[in-house]
């Protein structure tokens, strides 16, 4: 058996926190390797040492039957290796071929010509769509996916690493991705993907290897196992995963979205006349390509986006539509709160927007409850049981609750953000890829809160990527497309190829927003 990579009793340690405890594992040559594990089971540390970001404290690397020593990405290049990383590495003035020279060696002649002519080589090998001469800043997500691996190749990459590249991809886009994959491991090539999705583990992968708690669980055969049976090795236990979805009990009217216009520094408009209602006691979910508006959409009901004049938010607290009706257009998130209207919000940017890296999860509980009370000294014993009962309720891995949440995996500062927002009793809850880069596990204990939240009669906007979860969860999805409401179908009725072929295509004659 020829292997591309063998890694051998691999330790990795960050202070007292074992990220990788004496890993053994292989990826044979011309075979696609799933690699699955929970949060902070130490997945991407490891595969950030075969690429060349950190460096094991221990063990030994292999390369085609040869120790090696890959101490910076530099070296992983000179041994065939590439990662295209969850957040891409390309600079948006420049264009596809720009970005391509980028990789290119100090000794090499920088031609631009001829970089394209090689790069076209490429694209027809493997059935790649791009164009060379497009700047970054006008790509989709999964043109500038395309970009990173192109890149990867040009180098001469044998062995590549896909970290969670279907995250913000739409069904058509994945299946484009995985025509490809098969064809670079028909052309040799060998490929390590990193996801959480299972049934796309099962879909494209030749074999799956396990992580669990930082230890190799073992390697399968992909054709001898089961959406359950991979969570079983993952989680040590059965785990069911079955969404619930509860019929919607009484509800009434939440939020009146009507006409929201949204215009960027620019004045181009990332949303457009947008309209919709949401109601207690139901999940509304949002599908939608990445950068159609989701997160404008959300922020101008939290109040942190100035629409157009013409826009209208109106918050209802009961059933009745002319009853001390709220109009939110024009309020601060500050205002909106102290006119005792309860919104939680879970934001895509969870570091920039959700929480302060340099505190822990005690001050960052803090955040939503310093102003209360009477007393100049603020309270942290509420604070710190609300910490502690989320680590434990949601499984947050950290030494301490006081630990700043920048050292934590991103998986783990999801948690913390989602369950303080749910603590926070709201009557509208909106959620931005509440579970991207969540294992399986906590994912589906994340879905269970949000029905319990539902239950309990708050009205709930998903913004989601996995098509499978917004059709199983969600009562009715919006589906935005340039901007616009594309249509809101019945998540009980509607497929995922329905909801797929609204993200991509814009109807001409708008059937009207409300529904």
């Amino acid at each position: 058996m020829e292997y591309a990579i063998e890694l051998r009793h691999i330790t990795k340690t960050f202070g007292s926190v074992i990220a990788n405890n004496d890993v053994s594992l292989d990826v044979r040559k011309g075979e696609i390797l799933s690699l699955l594990g929970e949060n902070g089971s130490g997945k991407t540390t490891l595969m950030n040492m075969i690429a060349g970001i950190y460096y094991p404290d221990s063990g030994e690397i292999l390369v085609e039957g040869k120790p090696v020593e890959i101490r910076s990405p530099k070296d992983a290049y000179a041994h065939g290796i590439g990662m295209v990383h969850q957040h891409f590495k390309l600079i948006d003035v420049f264009t596809a071929a720009e970005n391509i020279a980028l990789v290119l060696d100090k000794r090499e002649k920088y031609d631009l010509k001829a970089i394209k002519a090689k790069a076209r080589e490429i694209c027809k090998r493997y059935d790649f769509e791009i164009d060379l001469d497009q700047k970054v800043y006008e790509m989709s997500v999964s043109q500038k996916q395309t970009l990173e691996i192109i890149k990867m190749l040009y180098h001469g990459a044998q062995l590549l690493i896909l970290d969670e590249p279907t995250a913000v991809l739409t069904p058509q886009e994945t299946d484009k991705l995985f025509a490809v994959m098969r064809n670079m491991k028909e052309d040799g090539k060998s490929i390590i993907i990193i996801t959480h999705k299972l049934h796309e583990v099962l879909a494209i992968s030749d074999r799956v290897a396990i992580l669990r708690k930082g230890e190799y669980a073992g390697t399968v055969e992909t054709a001898h196992v089961t959406e359950s049976s991979l969570t079983e090795m993952m989680v040590g236990k059965k785990v069911e995963l079955n969404i619930e979805r509860p019929e919607p009990v009484n509800p009434h009217l939440r939020l009146t979205v009507h006409n929201l216009t949204v215009e960027n520094a620019e004045g181009v408009k990332i949303l457009d006349h947008v309209s919709f209602d949401a109601f207690s006691g139901e999940i509304l979910g949002i599908a939608g390509i990445s950068g159609n508006g989701q997160k404008e959409l959300l922020e101008a009901i939290a109040g942190l986006q100035n629409p157009d004049k013409d826009s209208s938010i109106v918050y209802y607290p009961d059933d009745d539509r002319d009853s001390t009706a709220e109009q939110l257009i024009g309020k601060t998130p500050k205002s909106i709160r102290d006119m005792g209207i309860h919104l939680s919000f879970v934001p895509e940017d969870r570091l920039g927007m959700g929480l302060v890296g340099s505190m822990g999860m005690v001050d960052n509980m803090m955040l939503k409850s310093y102003t209360e009370g009477s007393s100049f000294i603020a309270d942290r014993s509420t604070p710190r049981h609300l910490a502690e009962s989320i680590k434990k309720e949601l499984g947050v891995v950290t030494p301490s609750v006081n630990t700043p949440v920048s050292r934590l995996s991103g998986g783990n500062v999801q948690k913390v953000l989602v369950g303080r927002e749910i603590a926070a009793a709201p009557s509208v809850l909106m959620t931005a890829y509440a579970v991207r880069g969540l294992d399986i596990n906590t994912s589906y204990t994340i879905y269970h809160l949000l029905n319990e939240q539902k239950q309990k009669g708050v009205s709930i906007i998903y913004v989601g990527e996995d098509l499978d979860v917004l059709i199983d969860l969600c009562d009715r999805i919006l589906v935005l497309c340039g901007g616009k409401c594309n249509g809101i179908v019945d998540g009980r009725k509607t497929t995922k190829e329905e909801v797929g072929l609204l993200m991509t295509r814009l109807k001409e004659e708008q059937e009207g927003g409300v529904a």
